[in-house]
């Protein structure tokens, strides 16, 4: 299930735009937490911590316990503010959760044992359709990733939203189909070479003939300048 992390925040007198470029000058990020029937807290966060929130790849969907002096909260990032260049965090909204609480969320999929697929053996290729899988689920419960095994799978094979082991009280957003996750797909490398082996034949004829042009040309310069040496 979903990890709990920390993050220690400190409390901002004032909202609004001037207030959250004066807490970026000071080198820190601003952030709200709003929801659970209660007043939004205006935050700021060291950069450091957000930072390696967000390279741990499932941000969105792990739950966070951010400690003030004024006591603490649990939340769940659900929204981002990233600087147009250089991606930094610029401003973070955290939701207020409880057990009772609903969310929705992505939760990262793994794909396991691909030295068991005699697809991939023989060079077939994983196309993945779906790194994330979307899922309906009490904010307390919300799983840390979801494993497919490649195993026994050929070309042509896929995974698909029935090959989701799914724990209790989770539900998948998508519910009218069963949507494809991943496949194995052909390879494609023998047809790529054959490509190039023909492009470079198709060269070297070019190469042909405008090696017998220019042996043409250089006769009639040689003839022009006999002319010349005649006149």
């Amino acid at each position: 299930m979903a990890d709990v992390n920390v993050m220690t925040a400190q409390m901002r007198d004032r909202a609004g735009k001037g207030a959250a470029r004066a807490t970026r000058r000071a080198g820190r990020v601003p952030a709200v937490i709003y929801g659970g029937k209660q007043d939004p807290k205006i935050i700021s966060l060291d950069p450091r911590d957000v930072v390696k929130g967000v390279n741990s790849g499932a941000f969105f969907s792990t739950i966070f316990d951010i400690e003030m002096e004024e006591g603490k909260e649990r939340v769940l990032p659900r929204d981002m503010q990233v600087h147009p260049i250089n991606d930094m965090p610029q401003h973070v909204d955290f939701l207020r959760v409880t057990a009772d609480t609903k969310v929705t969320v992505e939760v990262p999929v793994n794909f396991l044992n691909e030295e068991e697929s005699p697809g991939l053996k023989r060079g077939g290729v994983l196309n993945v359709v779906r790194y994330a899988i979307e899922v309906i689920c009490s904010a307390e419960n919300i799983p840390t990733s979801f494993d497919l095994d490649l195993a026994g799978l050929d070309i042509g094979d896929g995974l698909h939203a029935a090959s989701l082991d799914l724990p209790d009280g989770i539900e998948l957003s998508i519910s009218d189909r069963d949507f494809t996750i991943a496949t194995i797909a052909a390879p494609t490398v023998a047809e790529e070479e054959t490509t190039s082996e023909g492009e470079e034949g198709e060269e070297g004829e070019e190469g042909e003939e405008g090696a017998e042009g220019e042996g043409t040309d250089a006769g009639g310069d040689a003839d022009g300048a006999d002319e010349k040496s005649d006149e």
